[in-house]
């Protein structure tokens, strides 16, 4: 016996009756047909777009055939479209990076993944970026990263900053100077303990500090001359760039008062941009010479016409002054000048001479090296380091032997009077004694003001 599902049932039923119609039609009818066909397929495919239009927000349906042969539409639930979250650029952390010693560019783009390739599309942009080849320790530039590819960097050098940040798959550059404003600041203290300490505490940075030094250096010895109850005012300025400090400015005018002698400083920059400091009458602060030629802890020994020699042990004329320094310190030439011997002088050691015109000359022994490129008879700027603290020749330790010498006789070096520098020129004295006179009553009226906060 046969068995016939129900849609087989009905598929024989259709062909018994469809037979003989087909046989007893025309070529019309068969035209006629095809056309009705065309008509009929065409309006079930606008009534199927309108459906799906409608349904859109429906559920998906699906047929299901069962082992009976009946066909059910069902439902069909489709898992949900994944949403895929690209965090913008501009949301990105920033990493920084202290630049140290040995740093560049070329070695911190592969320690952040980044590729050479990006390194040189950003070298490319041109000078916009050619500050990047010159970082220094101590700088920080700023990074944002996606995987291995750079979205922005941020490099901010001074009043300076350089922005470079990817746009459309291509890196772009911005530089931007950032306005600086000056300030002008005013402090004033007392010695109790040290100059830098007692200058901090006046609200002094260290580098002002060491150019009040270095403004008053010619008559005041600051490691020797200096007592307890020594004053300071000093009227200097800041620079600072979006309300932060930016860095030091320059002292306009300064005061120290030392043993109960008072030394006034103003700086001055004339019409032609020389710029100098000076007495309120004009007189130039920087003296031909030094007074010192080196930073030194004592001083080990003083100009004597009679001194018990420690290593010839015996009484011998000492005609100069022994600092006593560590090894290595550097020593600096007393004035301009011209290097008249270089060289190994018996108990001197190493040794460097210097003239200074006609009539002055000083001497630097026991040196442990000479300065890199000194030349005998070549020239010299004052400050210039000639050499460095050593002892060799007769010393029993490391020290500087320095002699001032005039018109080829032994000076004393700490009681020598030291020729004057060229005063302020003439023409330019009156506009010079104008702002001298401005800025001595403003150390006055802070010093004054520091005193009427003290007194009770």
């Amino acid at each position: 016996m046969t068995h016939f599902t129900f849609p087989a049932k009905l598929t024989a039923a259709l062909r018994d009756r469809a037979l003989p119609l087909l046989r007893g039609m025309t070529h019309l009818h068969w035209a006629g047909l095809f056309a009705g066909s065309l008509i009929g397929i065409g309006i079930l495919l606008s009534l199927a777009s309108q459906q799906a239009e409608a349904t859109r927000a429906e559920p998906a349906l699906a047929t299901v055939l069962h082992d009976n042969g009946l066909t059910v539409t069902v439902p069909l639930t489709l898992p949900a479209a994944r949403s895929v979250n690209v965090t913008p650029a501009t949301e990105l952390p920033w990493q920084s990076i202290t630049i140290k010693p040995g740093d560049h560019l070329s070695s911190l783009f592969p320690r952040l993944g980044l590729s050479p390739q990006q390194l040189h599309e950003i070298m490319a942009l041109g000078h916009v970026t050619a500050g990047l080849a010159r970082v220094k320790p101590g700088q920080e530039i700023k990074f944002r990263t996606a995987g291995n590819q750079l979205q922005e960097l941020l490099y901010e050098v001074d009043e300076k900053s350089l922005h470079v940040k990817r746009e459309s798959g291509k890196f772009a550059a911005y530089l931007t100077n950032h306005a600086v404003e000056t300030r002008v600041s005013y402090a004033a203290g007392t010695i109790k303990s040290s100059l830098f300490e007692d200058a901090q505490a006046a609200g002094l940075s260290d580098n002002h500090t060491m150019e009040m030094a270095d403004i008053f250096g010619w008559d005041i010895d600051f490691a020797l001359d200096l007592r307890e109850g020594d004053s300071f005012g000093v009227v200097y300025q800041e620079q600072f760039m979006n309300g932060l400090k930016l860095r030091d400015g320059v002292i306009l005018a300064a005061e120290f008062t030392n043993r109960g002698k008072t030394y006034r400083a103003v700086r001055y920059s004339d019409p032609e941009g020389n710029i100098n400091y000076y007495t309120p009458d004009g007189l130039a602060m920087r003296k031909a010479f030094l007074r010192t030629p080196v930073k030194f802890s004592r001083i080990s020994s003083r100009f004597s016409l009679a001194r018990y020699h420690p290593i010839l042990h015996r009484m011998r004329a000492h005609k100069g002054v022994d600092y006593a320094a560590p090894i290595g310190t550097p020593v600096k030439a007393a004035g301009a000048g011209k290097v008249t011997f270089k060289g190994v002088k018996g108990g001197y050691g190493n040794v460097v001479i210097l003239q200074h015109g006609s009539q002055y000359s000083t001497l630097y022994g026991h040196l442990h090296k000479f300065a890199p490129g000194l030349k005998q008879g070549a020239p010299v700027q004052q400050g210039q380091t000639i050499g460095y603290v050593g002892k060799t020749g007769l010393a029993s330790g490391p020290h500087l032997h320095y002699e001032f010498r005039v018109a080829g006789v032994h000076k004393n070096p700490l009681t020598v009077t030291m020729p004057k520098a060229d005063p302020i020129p003439e023409k330019y004295k009156a506009g010079f004694l104008a702002e001298a006179h401005r800025l001595s009553e403003q150390i006055a009226l802070i010093k004054n003001d520091r005193l009427a906060l003290k007194t009770p």
